[in-house]
């Protein structure tokens, strides 16, 4: 990955983090206030629910007060105690009291239990309803919820007890009204909410046993009601209202009516206790969550907008200071390049003063000192080269001038001295110094070779047939019965491709390279040429089994005039480094004492132009 792709991706991760961190930030912050006012709403709806129970437990407890204190109640309450088997007379009494106290549910209780009137469900005469036996002080005991079995069903409601006494004898009226959907309608709800009654308590088994037949269904999703009737969707609640049960306390949870995340809704459920703290039903309240949801939606819309702006102008910038950044560090790479290929004079524009600008003014004064420091390396180099190559050629040259020396002062000797020897003392010495005389024009010859070594005339070159043309040379050599046996080995690619080179200046090189492997095992041994396809051009080493070099062997082997033949000039090694390096290649060497060597020269496909 490029640079403006990292710095791009860096702008994007931090737009899409930063994003992502204030939206998860301002939805948890969203959620947490949606629940604090859910619970507040909550609270606040129980609590009307709370007041308008009690103000409805007043109301009945002072309707069946009135009841009980009115005339016709003692005057009922009289004729009973005259007649206290004879119940028929007072059959329709309940529902005629009632309706003139506006109760839904009224029933006239003899003092044995035995109902005597029942205004809800007349079929209920003569039945017994036993717990207003209860050792209670019904005068003083308020309303108090209770289930009542009606003829429909089951019905809960707001009951109140009052006992009217005749002599020994005792008339219960125990009157009240019904908890249903006509209560839930005079509760006030907030906009998003509803309330909804769970008619059923405990667990959801058969009716309660009043010593008659249930006439109706009292469990089940037909007992839960809204302002409107059965709720129709009170399947989807009984899981909730199951585990409620189980708990036997408050429990809340959300269920989603639809596909549609928005239509959830979260119930928090309240149980309703009767006169014995059982539970005799619950009011559940509901909370819409379609504001909540469709503002996170709106939140996530928001981000994800936010995000995509973020990161087009991530694209910009990233752009913008991609181009700032990496359009200077691209022309320094250039420069670079440009140095490594030789050209120490190139500069770079100096158009800013931050990290950049100084990094351009360091490049150019680096390549201004590199410059200043080729300059005199360079002219040191000249002047040691010349001095080596002087005391070189002067040591190449006395060798021959001391036998001329002797041989001069031998013809003066024998000239002052017995002129019948000097005829013969002449000829030896003439012959002595044309022999030296031709040994120095050799020294001064191949001097004048090495200094006039031709520049390379480049053309397509197999490198594996210019081994073989050189191997060719020396095949007598190899074969010769009076010399130790050396066999050759030869490792060639034939995938090798060919390369821009003087095929001359190679065959030269590698003759050289042969003739010194051979002159370094005298006793014979294997010579080994190897060839091999590199990433940019190719790789050719020649290994000789012979007597080896030593480290500082091995550092001086290039130096002109160096040798460690014994009748060695010194040029040859040096010849082959000139040649490589003339196709901008590169040859080393690896030696051992008694280990053999290996020269390695690595040429490239095509030769670096020289300016």
């Amino acid at each position: 990955m490029n640079f403006r792709g990292k710095l791009l991706a860096v702008f994007a991760l931090t737009v899409v983090l930063a994003v992502a961190l204030v939206a998860w930030t301002v939805s948890s912050y969203t959620d947490g206030a949606f629940k604090r006012l859910d619970s507040q709403r909550t609270a606040a709806l129980v609590a009307q629910f709370q007041r308008e129970f009690s103000r409805r437990a007043e109301e009945v407890t002072r309707r069946v007060e009135g009841i009980a204190n009115a005339d016709e109640t003692l005057r009922m309450a009289v004729d009973l105690g005259r007649n206290p088997t004879d119940f028929s007379a007072h059959v329709d009494d309940a529902t005629a009291l009632a309706s003139a106290h506006q109760l839904d549910l009224l029933e006239l209780i003899a003092d044995d239990g035995t109902i005597i009137s029942s205004a809800q469900w007349p079929a209920r005469f003569g039945y017994k309803e036993e717990w207003v036996l209860e050792a209670v002080d019904w005068a003083a005991q308020g309303a108090f919820l209770k289930r009542e079995d009606v003829a429909e069903g089951v019905a809960l409601a707001v009951m109140a007890v009052r006992a009217v006494n005749v002599g020994d004898k005792k008339l219960f009226i125990v009157g009240g009204r019904r908890l249903d959907r006509d209560f839930l309608a005079s509760l006030v709800l907030p906009a998003g909410m509803r309330a909804l009654l769970d008619q059923v308590g405990g667990a959801r088994a058969g009716p309660a046993a009043n010593n008659i037949p249930p006439s109706g269904k009292d469990s089940g999703a037909d007992s839960i009601v809204d302002v409107s009737g059965p709720f129709p969707q009170a399947e989807k609640l009984m899981p909730l209202i199951s585990r409620a049960e189980q708990r036997a306390g408050e429990a809340s949870d959300t269920i989603t009516w639809t596909a549609d995340p928005a239509s959830a809704e979260t119930f928090h459920i309240i149980p309703l206790e009767g006169r014995h703290q059982e539970i005799l039903g619950r009011f559940l309240v509901g909370s819409s969550r379609r504001e909540e949801v469709d503002l996170e939606k709106y939140i996530r819309s928001v981000a994800i907008i936010v995000a995509g702006a973020g990161i087009l102008l991530g694209v910009i910038l990233s752009g913008w200071a991609a181009s700032r950044v990496t359009r200077p560090v691209e022309q320094l790479a250039a420069a670079s390049r440009q140095v490594a290929d030789g050209n120490w004079n190139i500069r770079v524009k100096e158009k800013s003063k931050d990290e950049l600008g100084q990094l351009a003014r360091a490049f150019n004064q680096m390549t201004q000192h590199l410059v200043a420091q080729r300059d005199r390396l360079v002219q040191a180099e000249r002047v040691a080269a010349w001095r080596e190559l002087a005391r070189r050629l002067a040591h190449e040259l006395k060798n021959p001038l001391f036998p001329l020396q002797i041989t001069v002062e031998n013809l003066l000797r024998a000239r002052e001295g017995d002129p019948n020897q000097f005829d013969e003392v002449f000829r030896e010495s003439a012959a002595t110094l044309l022999a030296e005389l031709a040994t120095m024009r050799t020294i001064i010859g191949r001097f004048s070779e090495f200094a006039k070594m031709p520049a390379p005339q480049l053309q397509p070159v197999d490198v594996n047939e210019v081994i073989r043309g050189a191997l060719r040379l020396f095949d007598a050599q190899f074969r010769a019965p009076d010399k130790p046996p050396i066999s050759t080995k030869l490792d060639l690619d034939d995938k090798l491709s060919p390369i821009q080179a003087d095929p001359d200046l190679l065959h030269r090189a590698v003759q050289n390279l042969i003739l010194n492997a051979l002159d370094a095992m005298p006793a014979g041994g294997t010579l080994t040429l190897r060839t091999r396809q590199g990433v940019d051009g190719i790789q050719l080493q020649i290994s000789d089994t012979g007597k080896g070099l030593t480290k500082e062997e091995c550092d001086r082997l290039f130096t002109p005039y160096y040798t460690t033949k014994q009748h060695g000039t010194g040029l040859g090694l040096a010849i082959v480094q000139s040649v490589v390096s003339d196709h901008g290649g590169k040859i080393s060497v690896e030696s051992e004492p008694e280990q053999g060597t290996t020269f390695t020269i690595d040429l490239p496909g095509r030769p670096p132009k020289n300016d």
